[in-house]
Protein backbone atom coordinates (compact mmCIF):
# COMPACT_ATOMS: atom_id res chain seq x y z
CA UNK A 1 0.00 0.00 0.00
CA UNK A 2 2.48 2.76 -0.92
CA UNK A 3 0.83 5.54 -1.44
CA UNK A 4 -0.84 5.34 2.17
CA UNK A 5 2.89 4.68 3.11
CA UNK A 6 4.22 7.51 1.37
CA UNK A 7 1.72 10.26 2.39
CA UNK A 8 0.71 8.84 6.43
CA UNK A 9 2.06 11.41 8.57
CA UNK A 10 4.19 10.43 11.49
CA UNK A 11 1.52 11.48 14.23
CA UNK A 12 -0.48 8.81 12.97
CA UNK A 13 2.22 6.30 14.47
CA UNK A 14 2.45 7.66 17.36
CA UNK A 15 -1.16 7.76 17.88
CA UNK A 16 -0.90 3.81 18.05
CA UNK A 17 1.79 3.20 19.59
CA UNK A 18 0.55 3.85 23.16
CA UNK A 19 -0.99 1.85 25.55
CA UNK A 20 0.10 -1.73 26.73
CA UNK A 21 4.06 -1.94 25.78
CA UNK A 22 5.12 -4.85 23.57
CA UNK A 23 7.54 -6.87 23.98
CA UNK A 24 11.18 -6.05 22.80
CA UNK A 25 12.48 -7.53 19.95
CA UNK A 26 16.34 -7.67 21.23
CA UNK A 27 17.11 -8.79 24.50
CA UNK A 28 20.11 -5.97 24.67
CA UNK A 29 19.90 -2.45 23.90
CA UNK A 30 17.72 -0.80 21.55
CA UNK A 31 18.32 -1.17 18.16
CA UNK A 32 21.11 1.20 16.35
CA UNK A 33 20.59 3.06 12.89
CA UNK A 34 22.94 0.67 10.32
CA UNK A 35 21.72 1.53 6.72
CA UNK A 36 24.73 2.45 5.45
CA UNK A 37 26.28 -1.00 6.34
CA UNK A 38 26.33 -4.14 4.30
CA UNK A 39 26.47 -7.69 5.75
CA UNK A 40 30.29 -9.41 5.12
CA UNK A 41 30.41 -12.64 3.13
CA UNK A 42 30.71 -15.40 5.19
CA UNK A 43 33.27 -16.38 2.86
CA UNK A 44 35.60 -13.57 3.63
CA UNK A 45 37.66 -14.59 6.57
CA UNK A 46 41.66 -13.20 6.02
CA UNK A 47 41.55 -10.77 3.49
CA UNK A 48 45.17 -11.16 2.99
CA UNK A 49 44.07 -14.13 0.63
CA UNK A 50 45.22 -12.84 -2.88
CA UNK A 51 41.84 -13.32 -4.07
CA UNK A 52 40.93 -10.04 -3.02
CA UNK A 53 43.24 -8.59 -5.00
CA UNK A 54 41.87 -10.50 -7.80
CA UNK A 55 38.69 -9.29 -6.52
CA UNK A 56 39.90 -5.25 -6.43
CA UNK A 57 41.23 -5.72 -10.21
CA UNK A 58 38.57 -7.34 -11.73
CA UNK A 59 35.95 -4.08 -9.91
CA UNK A 60 38.39 -1.93 -11.32
CA UNK A 61 38.00 -3.24 -15.24
CA UNK A 62 34.00 -3.26 -14.55
CA UNK A 63 33.76 0.14 -13.09
CA UNK A 64 35.59 1.56 -16.29
CA UNK A 65 32.99 -0.42 -18.41
CA UNK A 66 30.35 1.52 -20.62
CA UNK A 67 27.02 -0.26 -20.76
CA UNK A 68 26.99 -1.66 -23.59
CA UNK A 69 30.53 -3.20 -23.06
CA UNK A 70 28.45 -4.44 -19.61
CA UNK A 71 25.52 -5.88 -21.35
CA UNK A 72 27.72 -7.59 -23.72
CA UNK A 73 29.80 -8.86 -20.93
CA UNK A 74 26.75 -9.90 -18.57
CA UNK A 75 25.39 -11.53 -22.25
CA UNK A 76 28.11 -13.93 -22.42
CA UNK A 77 27.91 -14.97 -19.28
CA UNK A 78 24.44 -15.42 -19.57
CA UNK A 79 23.49 -13.13 -16.57
CA UNK A 80 20.34 -11.27 -17.03
CA UNK A 81 20.97 -7.93 -18.65
CA UNK A 82 18.06 -5.99 -17.96
CA UNK A 83 18.44 -3.02 -15.55
CA UNK A 84 20.34 0.51 -15.21
CA UNK A 85 23.89 0.92 -15.74
CA UNK A 86 24.78 0.61 -11.87
CA UNK A 87 23.02 -2.57 -11.52
CA UNK A 88 24.81 -4.14 -14.50
CA UNK A 89 28.23 -2.98 -12.84
CA UNK A 90 26.50 -4.63 -9.11
CA UNK A 91 25.97 -7.64 -11.15
CA UNK A 92 29.17 -8.37 -12.55
CA UNK A 93 30.89 -7.08 -9.64
CA UNK A 94 29.03 -9.97 -7.46
CA UNK A 95 29.28 -12.83 -10.39
CA UNK A 96 33.03 -12.38 -10.30
CA UNK A 97 33.61 -12.40 -6.52
CA UNK A 98 31.10 -15.17 -6.04
CA UNK A 99 33.16 -17.74 -8.40
CA UNK A 100 36.73 -16.09 -7.16
CA UNK A 101 35.68 -17.14 -3.49
CA UNK A 102 33.85 -20.49 -4.48
CA UNK A 103 37.14 -21.38 -6.47
CA UNK A 104 39.41 -20.38 -3.98
CA UNK A 105 37.56 -22.16 -1.17
CA UNK A 106 36.52 -25.26 -3.05
CA UNK A 107 33.12 -24.55 -1.93
CA UNK A 108 29.64 -25.58 -3.89
CA UNK A 109 26.07 -24.72 -4.13
CA UNK A 110 24.75 -21.32 -2.38
CA UNK A 111 26.15 -20.55 1.38
CA UNK A 112 24.82 -17.06 0.10
CA UNK A 113 20.87 -17.92 1.69
CA UNK A 114 20.08 -17.18 5.22
CA UNK A 115 16.76 -18.57 5.04
CA UNK A 116 14.70 -21.54 3.06
CA UNK A 117 11.67 -19.32 2.20
CA UNK A 118 10.87 -15.80 2.32
CA UNK A 119 7.21 -14.55 3.09
CA UNK A 120 6.60 -11.09 1.42
CA UNK A 121 3.82 -9.02 3.09
CA UNK A 122 2.13 -5.89 1.51
CA UNK A 123 -1.24 -4.92 3.49
CA UNK A 124 -3.92 -2.67 1.80
CA UNK A 125 -5.72 -0.83 5.02
CA UNK A 126 -8.27 1.83 5.24
CA UNK A 127 -7.61 5.38 4.46
CA UNK A 128 -9.09 8.55 3.63
CA UNK A 129 -7.31 10.89 0.55
CA UNK A 130 -6.21 13.61 3.39
CA UNK A 131 -5.71 11.09 6.66
CA UNK A 132 -6.50 13.14 9.87
CA UNK A 133 -3.90 13.20 12.20
CA UNK A 134 -5.75 10.36 14.33
CA UNK A 135 -6.61 7.84 11.59
CA UNK A 136 -6.55 4.37 12.43
CA UNK A 137 -5.74 1.95 9.59
CA UNK A 138 -7.76 -1.17 9.51
CA UNK A 139 -6.42 -3.66 7.24
CA UNK A 140 -8.51 -4.86 4.64
CA UNK A 141 -6.48 -7.43 2.79
CA UNK A 142 -4.19 -9.72 4.13
CA UNK A 143 -1.91 -10.96 1.46
CA UNK A 144 1.47 -13.50 1.90
CA UNK A 145 3.75 -14.16 -1.48
CA UNK A 146 6.23 -17.34 -0.55
CA UNK A 147 9.52 -17.16 -2.31
CA UNK A 148 11.76 -20.26 -2.24
CA UNK A 149 15.36 -18.87 -2.10
CA UNK A 150 16.98 -22.26 -3.14
CA UNK A 151 14.45 -22.04 -6.92
CA UNK A 152 14.32 -18.41 -6.80
CA UNK A 153 10.80 -19.10 -7.78
CA UNK A 154 7.32 -17.65 -6.16
CA UNK A 155 6.01 -21.11 -5.21
CA UNK A 156 2.39 -20.07 -3.29
CA UNK A 157 0.61 -17.20 -2.30
CA UNK A 158 -2.13 -16.56 0.50
CA UNK A 159 -5.31 -13.80 -0.12
CA UNK A 160 -8.00 -13.04 2.15
CA UNK A 161 -10.02 -9.75 2.84
CA UNK A 162 -10.50 -8.58 6.29
CA UNK A 163 -14.14 -6.95 7.71
CA UNK A 164 -12.87 -3.54 9.05
CA UNK A 165 -14.63 -2.86 12.34
CA UNK A 166 -13.66 1.13 13.42
CA UNK A 167 -14.32 2.24 10.44
CA UNK A 168 -16.92 -0.49 8.62
CA UNK A 169 -17.31 1.77 5.74
CA UNK A 170 -14.48 2.77 2.85
CA UNK A 171 -13.91 5.84 1.39
CA UNK A 172 -14.62 6.60 -2.28
CA UNK A 173 -10.88 7.27 -2.21
CA UNK A 174 -9.77 3.22 -0.65
CA UNK A 175 -12.35 1.56 -2.80
CA UNK A 176 -10.37 3.15 -5.94
CA UNK A 177 -7.07 3.15 -4.76
CA UNK A 178 -7.40 -0.56 -3.84
CA UNK A 179 -9.84 -1.68 -5.81
CA UNK A 180 -11.20 -3.67 -2.88
CA UNK A 181 -15.14 -3.11 -3.14
CA UNK A 182 -17.81 -2.59 0.02
CA UNK A 183 -19.08 -6.14 -1.14
CA UNK A 184 -15.87 -7.70 -0.61
CA UNK A 185 -15.20 -6.24 3.32
CA UNK A 186 -18.66 -6.79 4.37
CA UNK A 187 -18.52 -10.68 3.45
CA UNK A 188 -15.07 -11.09 5.00
CA UNK A 189 -13.83 -12.72 8.21
CA UNK A 190 -12.68 -10.22 10.88
CA UNK A 191 -8.84 -10.00 11.52
CA UNK A 192 -8.44 -12.39 14.34
CA UNK A 193 -9.93 -15.50 11.97
CA UNK A 194 -7.56 -13.96 9.08
CA UNK A 195 -5.00 -14.62 11.02
CA UNK A 196 -5.59 -17.59 12.20
CA UNK A 197 -5.81 -18.72 8.69
CA UNK A 198 -2.82 -17.67 7.93
CA UNK A 199 -0.78 -18.94 10.56
CA UNK A 200 -2.33 -22.06 9.82
CA UNK A 201 -1.11 -21.78 6.18
CA UNK A 202 2.39 -20.98 7.31
CA UNK A 203 2.27 -23.87 9.50
CA UNK A 204 1.43 -26.11 6.66
CA UNK A 205 4.22 -25.22 4.82
CA UNK A 206 6.35 -26.41 8.09
CA UNK A 207 7.71 -22.80 8.10
CA UNK A 208 9.86 -22.59 11.40
CA UNK A 209 9.85 -25.65 12.21
CA UNK A 210 11.84 -27.63 8.95
CA UNK A 211 12.48 -25.30 6.99
CA UNK A 212 14.29 -21.56 8.02
CA UNK A 213 11.99 -18.32 6.75
CA UNK A 214 11.58 -14.81 7.41
CA UNK A 215 9.04 -12.17 6.36
CA UNK A 216 10.06 -9.24 3.92
CA UNK A 217 8.38 -5.94 3.52
CA UNK A 218 8.31 -2.67 1.20
CA UNK A 219 9.37 -0.02 3.83
CA UNK A 220 8.22 -0.17 7.66
CA UNK A 221 4.72 0.30 7.81
CA UNK A 222 3.41 -3.22 7.27
CA UNK A 223 4.60 -4.87 10.05
CA UNK A 224 5.62 -1.38 12.70
CA UNK A 225 2.08 0.51 11.56
CA UNK A 226 -0.76 -1.70 10.20
CA UNK A 227 -0.15 -4.82 11.97
CA UNK A 228 0.84 -3.47 15.05
CA UNK A 229 -2.62 -1.10 15.20
CA UNK A 230 -4.91 -4.09 13.83
CA UNK A 231 -3.75 -6.51 16.75
CA UNK A 232 -4.42 -3.26 19.16
CA UNK A 233 -7.55 -2.85 17.85
CA UNK A 234 -8.57 -6.60 17.45
CA UNK A 235 -7.52 -6.78 21.37
CA UNK A 236 -4.72 -9.78 20.46
CA UNK A 237 -1.40 -9.59 20.89
CA UNK A 238 1.33 -9.03 18.64
CA UNK A 239 2.57 -12.17 16.95
CA UNK A 240 5.82 -13.00 17.56
CA UNK A 241 7.14 -14.28 14.43
CA UNK A 242 6.10 -10.73 12.79
CA UNK A 243 8.56 -9.12 15.08
CA UNK A 244 11.42 -8.96 12.90
CA UNK A 245 11.67 -8.62 8.87
CA UNK A 246 13.22 -7.61 5.78
CA UNK A 247 12.96 -3.96 5.11
CA UNK A 248 13.35 -4.45 0.97
CA UNK A 249 13.80 -0.92 0.68
CA UNK A 250 16.81 -0.33 2.76
CA UNK A 251 18.19 -3.72 1.28
CA UNK A 252 18.00 -2.34 -2.10
CA UNK A 253 19.51 1.10 -1.12
CA UNK A 254 22.12 -0.27 0.70
CA UNK A 255 23.28 -2.93 -2.11
CA UNK A 256 22.65 -0.76 -5.15
CA UNK A 257 24.02 2.37 -3.80
CA UNK A 258 21.11 4.25 -4.51
CA UNK A 259 19.40 7.29 -2.82
CA UNK A 260 16.39 6.48 -0.63
CA UNK A 261 13.95 8.04 -3.29
CA UNK A 262 14.97 5.50 -5.91
CA UNK A 263 13.77 2.86 -3.35
CA UNK A 264 9.69 2.78 -4.12
CA UNK A 265 8.58 0.20 -5.43
CA UNK A 266 8.05 1.60 -9.44
CA UNK A 267 11.33 2.70 -9.24
CA UNK A 268 13.00 -0.25 -8.01
CA UNK A 269 11.32 -2.50 -10.73
CA UNK A 270 12.13 0.10 -13.25
CA UNK A 271 15.73 0.38 -12.48
CA UNK A 272 16.06 -3.23 -12.54
CA UNK A 273 14.53 -3.38 -15.99
CA UNK A 274 11.22 -4.66 -15.13
CA UNK A 275 7.59 -3.07 -15.40
CA UNK A 276 4.60 -3.19 -12.45
CA UNK A 277 2.66 -6.72 -13.28
CA UNK A 278 -0.85 -6.18 -12.07
CA UNK A 279 -2.98 -4.03 -10.15
CA UNK A 280 -1.34 -1.10 -8.46
CA UNK A 281 -2.39 -1.45 -5.06
CA UNK A 282 -3.89 -4.74 -4.64
CA UNK A 283 -2.00 -6.44 -2.04
CA UNK A 284 -1.57 -9.88 -3.92
CA UNK A 285 -0.30 -8.07 -6.60
CA UNK A 286 2.08 -5.85 -4.92
CA UNK A 287 3.64 -8.66 -2.67
CA UNK A 288 4.32 -10.32 -5.95
CA UNK A 289 6.08 -7.26 -7.30
CA UNK A 290 8.20 -6.86 -4.68
CA UNK A 291 8.76 -10.74 -4.81
CA UNK A 292 10.18 -10.31 -8.31
CA UNK A 293 12.18 -7.52 -6.52
CA UNK A 294 13.84 -9.86 -3.96
CA UNK A 295 14.59 -12.58 -6.01
CA UNK A 296 16.30 -10.53 -8.59
CA UNK A 297 18.19 -9.36 -5.78
CA UNK A 298 19.06 -12.73 -4.66
CA UNK A 299 20.28 -13.68 -8.47
CA UNK A 300 22.60 -10.57 -8.37
CA UNK A 301 24.27 -11.85 -4.73
CA UNK A 302 22.87 -9.86 -2.78
CA UNK A 303 22.53 -11.25 0.89
CA UNK A 304 19.21 -10.41 1.94
CA UNK A 305 18.78 -10.44 5.87
CA UNK A 306 16.89 -9.23 8.44
CA UNK A 307 17.17 -5.21 8.73
CA UNK A 308 14.24 -3.93 11.04
CA UNK A 309 12.19 -5.44 14.14
CA UNK A 310 9.40 -4.21 16.63
CA UNK A 311 10.73 -2.83 19.73
CA UNK A 312 8.92 -1.36 22.02
CA UNK A 313 5.86 -1.03 20.15
CA UNK A 314 7.82 0.83 17.16
CA UNK A 315 10.00 -0.14 14.01
CA UNK A 316 13.40 -0.14 14.97
CA UNK A 317 16.74 -1.24 12.38
CA UNK A 318 18.48 -4.12 13.16
CA UNK A 319 22.57 -4.16 13.95
CA UNK A 320 24.45 -5.65 11.69
CA UNK A 321 26.36 -7.52 14.08
CA UNK A 322 22.94 -9.29 15.34
CA UNK A 323 22.97 -12.78 14.89
CA UNK A 324 20.65 -14.11 11.94
CA UNK A 325 17.89 -15.50 13.14
CA UNK A 326 14.75 -17.40 11.31
CA UNK A 327 11.05 -16.52 12.09
CA UNK A 328 9.83 -18.80 15.36
CA UNK A 329 7.51 -21.57 14.19
CA UNK A 330 4.15 -19.37 13.83
CA UNK A 331 1.67 -19.64 16.32
CA UNK A 332 -1.73 -17.68 16.87
CA UNK A 333 -1.49 -14.99 19.15
CA UNK A 334 -3.11 -14.90 22.44
CA UNK A 335 -5.73 -12.22 23.39
CA UNK A 336 -4.82 -9.38 25.11
CA UNK A 337 -5.53 -8.78 29.24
Amino acid sequence: MEAQKETSQPANKTSTSGGDQEEQCCSNTSCEENEEQEPSSPKQGDFSDPVYKEIAIANGTINRMTKNELLAKCAELKLDTRGVKDVLKKRLKNYYKKQKLMHSAGAKGNSDVYFDYICVVDFEATCEENNPPDYLHEIIEFPIVLVDTHTLEIVDSFQEYVKPVVNPQLSEFCVKLTGITQKMVDEAKPFNQVLKQAVSWLQKKELGTKYKYTFLTDGSWDMGKFLNTQCKLSRIKYPQFARKWINIRKSYGNFYKVARAQTKLICMLENLGMEYDGRPHCGLDDSRNIARIAIHMLKDGCQLRVNECLHSGEPRSVPISAPIEGAPAPKTPKKRD
